[in-house]
């Protein structure tokens, strides 16, 4: 039986490829994040350039300081790692893709009032490609989110189709072009909901999101996971240190070491660019754009 999610709403996951999921997260929970986030900001502001821990805007200086993203805030941050462990988190996550679950990585995407940065369309599994594709990620909505606020967009459905060509001159870039790819420009759905909301994407769904263009912050903590029989395949950006590194990242369950293979498309990000492993660093090898930037 599921945990929290109703059949129709699995129905939808698996038809569509997302989920709202409105008033998921306590308040209480909201206000430790963001004094975490005050944490961080305090410590962007003494920076010159991004490091392994915060990501800067290209527009940060010392005077204006600008922070897009908290790099891997679970091991940076108690609230953020209890969270994850939490069944605010997991137990959405077991009743999509099963009981035994594996941590992929984490993020927090900052969106400043006025200029939080674009993320062009794309397909997360194009970046790490697996044995099966039960993937996803859980955001964790902090701020209300209306369609001014740069809100997570997705394509209904993409991620039944292939995984599309992520490469420009030959080197992976991180993003694709919907019209190029047949996609319909009016089909792309909104994830908005207020604070506390969380969004189910699949890692194969085609998703970005445009500038932040209102007077509110716009931030949403990311934990994407994916079932423990999920295994990276060769040339994945998936980070791989051996089988017992890997098992260190399991959130609930039990591990394996049996693979589960599925038919479907692949494609490796392969080469790199000789660019920081940031998605906004590595999209800017496209030629094209298909949001603003500031």
């Amino acid at each position: 039986m599921p945990e929290t999610l109703t059949p129709d709403q699995i129905a939808h996951y698996e038809e569509h490829g997302y989920l709202v999921l409105e008033d998921r997260i306590p308040a209480e929970w909201l206000a430790k994040i963001y004094a975490e986030i005050a944490r961080f900001e305090e410590e962007a502001a003494t920076m010159t350039a991004s490091n392994e821990r915060l990501d800067l805007e290209d527009s940060h200086t010392a005077t204006d300081p600008r922070l897009r993203r908290i790099k891997l805030p679970h091991t940076i941050s108690d609230v953020v790692r209890d969270l994850m462990y939490s069944d605010h988190v997991l137990a959405p996550a077991r009743d999509l893709i099963g009981p035994d679950l594996r941590l992929h990585t984490t993020k927090l995407n900052m969106k400043s009032a006025g200029y939080g940065a674009a993320v062009e369309w794309h397909q997360d599994y194009a970046f790490y490609p697996h044995t099966n594709d039960d993937i996803l990620a859980i955001g964790v909505i902090l701020d209300d989110m209306a369609p001014e606020n740069g809100p997570l967009m997705v394509y209904p459905g993409s991620h039944k189709g292939p995984v599309f060509d992520h490469h420009a001159d030959g080197v992976f870039a991180g993003a694709m072009l919907p019209e190029e790819n047949g996609l319909n420009p009016e089909d792309a759905v909104q994830l908005t909901g207020p604070a506390g909301s969380v969004s189910i994407h699949h890692g194969r769904i085609v998703h970005g999101s445009a500038l932040n263009t209102s007077d509110r912050a716009r931030r949403i903590l990311f934990y994407e996971m994916m079932a423990a029989d999920a295994f990276p395949i060769m040339g994945s950006m998936t980070k791989w240190d051996g089988i017992e590194d890997y098992d260190t990242r399991m959130l609930c369950g039990q591990t394996t070491k049996n693979p589960r293979l599925k038919d479907i498309p692949v494609r490796i990000p392969q080469p790199q660019p000789d660019v920081p492993i940031s998605i906004y660093e590595i999209q800017k090898g496209m030629k094209k754009r298909a949001f603003d930037t500031i």
